[in-house]
């Protein structure tokens, strides 16, 4: 009788196969398996010979205080464009100390009547701080029904994973948020990015479009955030978006 032969029929080994199978399967993300891991930079990670889901980590030499501290969301963003909204996300490409902690997070400022176009995040849910100001956020899921809320300061919403979502400046002045992500690289999908490409003259056509008929289902509802809630509440993404 062969070895290998032996080895497969053994009813331990046979067990410690199926139950290392089944944990790989059933664990979406594994925890880290170190107190650090901050990114290593650029010129490190071309030494790297594997490749690995996530990025390198840097010697545990080399890591500092300086790893784990960022001022990239700590001023506003460009409001001067079409849409009126700047949105900034740092992911551990960006800030070394989230590599392998799961998370990351962003900063949206919208002007007044600024938005933000539906879009998702493949890989993450986010929950989004109102800092500053009004904004109406709202999500739709899989069964195209919409989600929608009035927020103010202090105020929080959740978006679910892989769901489009949008926010827009229901207020008079500039509105902030904060948001958290639980994916180091989230990743995002637009429905204008999607249906065109980055050099495509019909990106601005769908932008436009979408801002406009945003704009003008807040046009039409009354100042009463009550009849906000009710009115917007019922309304799907056939509704928004139109049958053409």
């Amino acid at each position: 009788m062969k070895p290998s032969f032996l080895l497969l029929s053994s009813p331990l080994l046979c067990c410690w196969i199926c139950i290392s199978f089944i944990g790989r399967t059933c664990v979406a993300d594994r925890s880290p398996v170190q107190d650090m891991c901050p990114t290593a930079d650029s010129s490190q990670q071309k030494l790297t010979p594997f490749f690995i889901n996530g990025l390198p980590c840097k010697n545990p030499a080399s890591v500092t205080a300086a790893d784990f501290k960022t001022s990239k969301l700590n001023h506003a963003g460009d409001t001067d464009n079409f849409l009126q909204s700047s949105m900034s996300v740092v992911t551990a490409a960006d800030f070394p100390g989230l590599n392998t902690l799961g998370i990351s997070f962003a900063r949206t400022d919208l002007a007044v009547d600024g938005m933000v176009l539906p879009h998702s995040h493949p890989r993450a849910s986010e929950l989004m701080y109102v800092s500053r100001g009004v904004v109406v956020a709202g999500f739709i899921d899989t069964g195209n029904q919409l989600f929608q809320k009035k927020l103010v300061e202090g105020d929080a919403f959740i978006f679910p994973g892989g769901l489009l979502h949008f926010c827009l400046n229901a207020g008079y002045e500039l509105a902030t948020m904060f948001s958290v992500l639980n994916s180091q690289n989230p990743g995002v999908v637009s429905i204008s990015g999607a249906m065109f490409g980055p050099d495509d003259s019909g990106d601005d056509d769908m932008n436009m479009m979408m801002k406009r008929r945003l704009s003008s289902r807040l046009r039409n509802l009354s100042s009463s955030m009550e009849e906000v809630d009710r009115s917007i509440g019922n309304v799907t993404l056939v509704g928004m978006w139109g049958r053409g």
